[in-house]
């Protein structure tokens, strides 16, 4: 699972005002090559869309987890209605625990180079850096020089324009957001769109990769 989830190198983020079109958006994801999708709990019906997305008749070729996940509660529910992996803003010993007891991969949110080393130790699969535009590129290399053995996704201003420049200071992958899915693609279900952006990030990961 942790193979699926960072293979691409792109976790899309789906933090919108309502659940409609989200099978479409996924569907438009996955056709541009993005193995994840996270569906943040801020957004309405959430926990109903991960278990339509996530079900056997789910979009194929695309993992679907939950984002915002702040207690074990939240990581219960969203892991009984499917979610493939656990995103959180923070890092919460105990929801990274229960993800690993339940063979969940778990990216809990870090801001230090402290944090991101507990976290780590804690059993996170990957550790989210966020939110990563206060820090840059720069900040994630010299963190990783003393910690190579991190596997670090960026979350929190990334984009086309400087995916690339994480992928090469040893990000393991990219989480991006609006930058990305925006309200007024799902809403309008321009998934061509959708398709071309997720495709152009999926290709500047690659190109970027050692």
């Amino acid at each position: 699972m942790t193979d699926a989830l960072l293979a691409s190198g792109v976790i899309a983020v789906v933090r919108l005002p309502d659940a409609t079109n989200l099978r479409g958006a996924t569907a438009a994801l996955a056709a541009a090559g993005v193995g994840a999708v996270e569906i943040t709990l801020t957004t309405p019906g959430a926990l109903e869309t991960i278990a339509e997305l996530a079900s056997g008749e789910g979009v194929k070729g695309c993992v679907i987890g939950a984002g915002t996940v702040l207690d074990v509660k939240a990581a219960r529910d969203v892991i009984a209605r499917g979610a493939r992996f656990v995103v959180s803003p923070a890092f919460d010993r105990f929801v990274v625990r229960y993800c690993r007891d339940h063979h969940v991969p778990c990216l809990p949110g870090a801001f230090t180079p402290t944090e991101l080393l507990e976290a780590w130790r804690a059993g996170a699969t990957a550790v989210k850096l966020f939110p990563a535009s206060t820090l840059g590129p720069a900040y994630l290399r010299e963190v990783l020089a003393p910690l190579p053995f991190l596997q670090v996704v960026p979350s929190g201003g990334v984009s086309l324009d400087n995916t690339a420049e994480w992928i090469r200071a040893g990000a393991a992958a990219v989480s991006v957001g609006s930058a990305l899915v925006t309200g007024a693609l799902v809403r309008e279900a321009a998934w061509p769109e959708l398709t071309r952006r997720a495709r152009a990030l999926v290709d500047a990961v690659a190109a970027a990769r050692p």
